[in-house]
């Protein structure tokens, strides 16, 4: 299996080296220096769970890219989609599947609508996992799980996302291949929703979280909010989703912080939009009263300059 990882970022970066540790075909796209520095030294990982390595993977830019994968990781932020759009075609023959792994619900159809002739699963990760620096990616903590499969009508043989499983599995990912995607997406767009709102909110680590107290309050009401978001859409949401959301984030290592946190906190772009006003936008169109939404999207809108 020919992998590519479009977006070497915190959690693209470390799919790749922990597919590469193991020998599996790996291919990534990067972008400026980060580029530059794995082109010349490698990737280096820092890992809780892998340990120290420099990993002598094939990168280059999006443009640059002339090969055929049969299997494409989207692990680009949920605002760069369309940028990848044409390397997904130029990259995929009829049985290459892509993998989106996005902090946003609904990626795979958004990018399914933009690459009508390919194959488009769904997948959501569960990881800290950051860039540190030029050519970097540091992964924390004992959490590393990557949940992928096929929305209703998606047609793909079983013998290829058996054969991801396998490969990810050797790598040290657990994966695991869903039987109702759109349910685990969105699982994972509350809880990601709620740590790096909760985590920006604040301006603090997950440790913060992981204390009770009104820090921890918060993450609790934007999680129970956003199940009861999920619900009124008909999405077969778990009744334990707040616990469940409770028992990931006090995994977490206490120092950790989301990548929307990091990137506000450096004046980047974020993914504000679609962790936030995207499920905002979502309750109001479905009736739903969010109150620990409301409260915290203050901040932000002054922050944007918004009433």
């Amino acid at each position: 299996m020919k992998y590519l990882i479009a977006g070497t970022g915190g959690v693209g970066g470390c799919i790749a080296a922990f597919l590469a540790l193991t020998g599996k075909d790996v291919a990534c796209i990067a972008r400026g220096r980060h580029l530059d520095t794995i082109r010349g030294r490698g990737l280096c990982l820092h890992s809780d769970l892998k340990g120290e390595h420099i990993l002598h993977v094939p990168a280059c830019t999006a443009e640059e890219y002339r090969g055929k994968a049969d299997v494409i990781f989207v692990c680009v932020k949920g605002y760069s989609i369309d940028s990848i759009t044409d390397l997904i075609r130029r990259a995929s023959k009829p049985e290459t599947v892509v993998i989106p792994i996005l902090n946003v619900y609904g990626t795979g159809p958004r990018i399914q609508r933009l690459v009508p002739g390919v194959t488009v699963l769904d997948g959501c990760i569960y990881i800290v996992g950051f860039v540190s620096g030029e050519g970097e990616v540091t992964q924390m903590g004992r959490v590393f799980r990557l949940v992928y499969g096929a929305h209703k009508g998606t047609q793909v043989p079983t013998d290829t996302l058996e054969a991801v499983r396998r490969d990810l599995q050797e790598s040290g990912i657990k994966a695991d291949l869903s039987d109702d995607i759109d349910r685990d997406t969105f699982v994972k767009w509350s809880f990601i929703s709620a740590m790096a709102v909760t985590g920006a909110y604040y301006d603090v680590p997950m440790g913060e979280v992981q204390k009770p107290g009104k820090v921890r309050d918060t993450f609790i009401g934007l999680s129970r909010e956003s199940a009861a978001v999920g619900r009124k859409m008909g999405i077969a949401v778990p009744d334990d989703l707040v616990d469940y959301n409770l028992r990931v984030i006090d995994k977490l290592d206490p120092h950790s912080t989301a990548s929307m946190q990091k990137d506000m906190a450096r004046g980047h772009e974020s993914e504000v939009q679609g962790l936030l006003f995207d499920m905002i936008d979502t309750a109001l169109a479905h009736g739903v009263d969010i109150p620990t939404y409301r409260m915290v999207a203050e901040k932000f809108n002054a922050m944007r300059g918004k009433p």
